[in-house]
């Protein structure tokens, strides 16, 4: 079976500011699809990274995609730890989207949540940019 491969990435100008999320899914690593989106003004970078995960799982579930592997690949080591239980969930804000997650993960056979250097995130983290520099 093909490796399915998330990549996300959220950013804040200004943090808080204007925020957007990015994703790319790649199978077999051929990107099967890539966007981004505007999130709002004022939001912080550890909302828009948590945003563009569940964007992605949506979009994966859409996809039909739920009875594969997957891995998520993301930047934030806080989120990826976060989601792994290796650190509590502080923020009142983030429990909301940690739990998101988690409920959208029960529709899912497997994901694995990996920290990837910034550098390899480098395409997801353009969509972000391109979806906040649309609202400029």
């Amino acid at each position: 079976m093909k490796e399915i491969h998330i990549y996300t990435d959220g950013g804040a100008r200004g943090n808080p500011g204007k925020a957007g999320a990015g994703v790319v899914i790649r199978e077999d690593g051929k990107n099967i699809t890539e966007f981004g989106k505007y999130l709002g003004d004022n939001l912080t970078n550890n909302y828009a990274e948590y945003e563009a995960l569940i964007l992605a799982l949506h979009e994966a579930k859409k996809r039909k995609l739920m009875e594969r592997a997957i891995e998520v690949r993301m930047d934030s080591e806080l989120i990826v730890k976060q989601m792994r239980g290796e650190y509590k969930v502080k923020d009142a804000g983030l429990r909301v989207q940690n739990a998101q997650v988690h409920k959208l993960l029960e529709n899912f056979k497997e994901v694995r949540f990996v920290h990837i250097p910034r550098e390899e995130n480098a395409e997801a983290d353009a969509l972000v940019n391109e979806a906040i520099d649309e609202t400029m």
